[in-house]
């Protein structure tokens, strides 16, 4: 199927308005949007500054050790199924994509989510920086830019929303996120239907102290690499 085809049609499968999936209820106030946004902002730019001579020695890194962009965009499905592009410093040899049908056997994953814990196209500063999550620092110009949060479901590919079920589609009723209750439960250990469930759990729950609380616990589980690969 024409790659730009399969896109569309993923966006218009999840761009549906939040009424039409009625099984997660939910209300926040003007007042939690507010402040989230603005410690969204806050921080972000704080993490840009304070992290800048990290991303510098990340750059020199990638560079040296493989060709391609230092910066690999890829478009994901943020608040209500709008597409954005999504920033990561590149982990993975430059034309990762076009070898994933060649490896789609290996997953170890369930649900439409493909991931194995030892990807061939993952380069050996690749390996490094994913394991602290270093490569996901980038989408803290996302979260500047209001595409994403700094608390938030992990936002998706579109192949792998084409398959999501209604109840899954509830992932995309928030602003997606740099970290969440997946991030501190395991990641990549955990299963498909696990992660959506802690996704819809924080949906309901979310306040600016259980936001608080999850950066909180992000800390350990980036510095022991839990589920990280």
């Amino acid at each position: 199927m024409n790659r730009d085809v399969t896109f569309q049609a993923a966006t218009a499968a999840c761009e549906v308005p939040a009424q039409a999936y009625p099984l997660l209820s939910e209300n926040r106030t003007q007042a939690y949007e507010f402040f989230k946004r603005f410690f969204d902002i806050t921080l972000s730019i704080m993490g840009i500054v304070f992290l800048l001579p990290l991303f510098f020695l990340t750059a020199c890194a990638i560079k040296l050790d493989s060709r391609g962009p230092v910066i690999y965009t890829q478009m994901r499905a943020g608040r209500n199924g709008k597409p954005f592009k999504l920033y990561k410093f590149r982990s993975m040899c430059p034309d990762a994509e076009e070898q994933l049908k060649n490896i789609r056997y290996l997953n170890e994953a369930d649900g439409p989510v493909f991931k194995i814990s030892n990807d061939p196209r993952v380069t050996r500063v690749g390996r490094f920086i994913r394991k602290g999550s270093i490569d996901e620092l980038p989408q803290l110009i996302n979260i500047l830019k209001g595409e994403m949060s700094i608390v938030g479901p992990r936002p998706p590919l579109f192949r792998e929303v084409e398959q999501y079920t209604p109840y899954q589609m509830q992932r995309l009723r928030v602003t997606p996120g740099l970290t969440c209750y997946w991030q501190i439960s395991g990641r990549s250990n955990v299963s498909f239907e696990r992660w959506v469930s802690l996704d819809l759990q924080y949906i309901r729950e979310r306040c600016l102290w259980i936001d608080f609380k999850t950066i909180l616990k992000t800390v350990p589980a980036v510095l022991f690499g839990m589920g990280a690969y």
